[in-house]
């Protein structure tokens, strides 16, 4: 092996155990309540494993419900996660009323929607650049009542 391959080899190695940001969706809940959405929150906490702030590029998302597709966005330019800790992003996901709609056999039977919520957290780390933490997480969020809307 020549001394370019050996080299190549030898930067791989080292990007694969450099440690990385660990991240995973904690909860996701009712926030608020508009005249054309609801609006549901979901809390993803990150851990940065480095002594410094790294910056958090990108959240973005896609809610689905009974293997439907209800909502789908992007939250540009969040912040950035704290040296050495715990960092929980709150990652706001509107569903439109007509949506709702849509799902109204699982909604009937117990006043919530399954959902699967893929989100990806695109951070940039040092020498490696843009990385994308890939999240997949399911559950069950209760529907608004007459209540919460006033």
């Amino acid at each position: 092996m020549d001394l370019v391959g050996k080299a190549k080899n030898f930067v791989a190695e080292k990007i694969a155990n450099v440690p990385k940001p660990e991240a995973t969706v904690s909860k996701v809940d009712l926030s608020s309540v508009h005249r054309d959405r609801v609006e549901y929150c979901a809390k993803v906490s990150v851990d940065n494993p480095y002594a410094h702030p790294l910056p958090v590029c990108e959240v973005s998302y896609t809610l689905k419900s009974d293997g439907k597709v209800i909502a789908t966005g992007t939250m540009a330019d969040p912040g950035s996660l704290k040296a050495s800790d715990m960092t929980v992003l709150t990652l706001p996901v509107g569903v439109p009323h007509s949506i709702l709609m849509s799902l109204v056999k699982d909604i009937a039977r117990d006043w919530d929607i399954d959902y699967e919520l893929q989100v990806g957290l695109t951070i940039d780390l040092p020498v490696i650049g843009n990385f994308t933490i890939p999240l997949n997480t399911k559950g069950e969020v209760k529907l608004p009542t007459l209540s919460d809307c006033f």
